[in-house]
C-alpha cells in the first residue's frame, strides 16, 4: 500500500474543463455543449530496457547514454514536468534502439565471419597458460 504522502504523485487525477460553445448559452453539465479535455498520455522512462542495454548491449556507450536519459525522464516525470519527461524519454528510446541495432549487426557479423572461416579462434587452442 502506498504512503499517503506520495498518493498524489502515484495516481494523478485530472479534472475535465467545461467550456461553453456559445456565449450566454445555458446548457446543463453533460449536455451537447461540453468539451472535455483528455488526460495526457503517460510517459514511459524505459529504465529496464536501458539497464539491459547498459549491461549487455553497450556498443559505443549507447547503453550508458540511454540509462542517463531514462533516469532524467523518471526524475522529470516525478516532479511533474511531462514535456521534459517526454523529451528525455524519446532520447532514451532512440539510444536504446540504436544500441540494440548495433549489437545485433555486430553479433550477426561475428557469427558470419566465424561461419565462413574468415575469423578463426584456432590460436586459442595452442595457447597455454
Amino acid at each position: 500500500m502506498a504512503n499517503q504522502h506520495f498518493q498524489p504523485y502515484l495516481q494523478p487525477h485530472f479534472q475535465p474543463e467545461f467550456i461553453p460553445l456559445q456565449v450566454g448559452a445555458c446548457i446543463p453539465p453533460g449536455g451537447p455543449g461540453e468539451i472535455q479535455t483528455v488526460a495526457p498520455t503517460p510517459v514511459r522512462d524505459y529504465i529496464v530496457w536501458s539497464l539491459c542495454s547498459f549491461v549487455y548491449l553497450n556498443p559505443c556507450c549507447l547503453g550508458l547514454a540511454a540509462l542517463i536519459y531514462s533516469i532524467k525522464a523518471r526524475d522529470r516525470k516525478f516532479i511533474g514536468d511531462l514535456e521534459g519527461a517526454q523529451m528525455y524519454q524519446s532520447k532514451a528510446h532512440c539510444f536504446n534502439c540504436c544500441a540494440l541495432c548495433m549489437s545485433l549487426i555486430l553479433g550477426v557479423g561475428l557469427i558470419l565471419l566465424v561461419a565462413t572461416g574468415t575469423l578463426s579462434f584456432k590460436f586459442l587452442v595452442n595457447l597455454r597458460i
